[in-house]
């Protein structure tokens, strides 16, 4: 399976964040759409940086309260990994596991087309093993 595949399903919306806004801002914004990480853009195409609740609690542990008006920048992840769409899944989910991400931004000739995230792939590859299962099973009945 493609990652294409996958943005057919959930579609390539993607949340961004200006560099320059607040880490609360963020925050209000991961809530607003119950997601997990945010990519920072300036102009919502290219990719600056990413920011997941991950990287905020962290932060929040070295730095306490007065974190929530630094800026994005100051927390954002860089430089980020990003899949193209003609990605397959398998080999996502590798790259996922190895280097321990759980969001991955989804670029096509230099602009931000979608987000797949490791649940996104999960989904998807279960989907994939009920499939084969049912022809299994439809083989064996024959």
């Amino acid at each position: 399976m493609r990652i294409s595949e996958i943005l057919r399903a959930k579609g390539g919306d993607v949340a961004t964040i200006a560099p320059h806004e607040s880490v609360r801002r963020l925050l209000a914004l991961l809530a607003e759409h119950n997601i997990g990480a945010v990519v920072v853009s300036s102009d919502h195409n290219t990719i600056e940086g990413i920011v997941s609740e991950r990287d905020i609690v962290r932060r929040l542990g070295e730095q306490g309260a007065e974190l929530l008006d630094a800026p994005v920048s100051t927390i954002m992840t860089t430089p980020v990994r990003t899949c193209a769409p003609t990605d397959d899944v398998d080999g996502l989910r590798g790259i996922m596991t190895e280097h321990r991400i759980r969001h991955l931004p989804v670029v096509r000739d230099g602009s931000l087309v979608g987000i797949v995230s490791i649940g996104d792939v999960v989904k998807s590859t279960i989907a994939e093993l009920e499939t084969e299962r049912e022809q299994l099973v439809d083989y064996i009945k024959r």
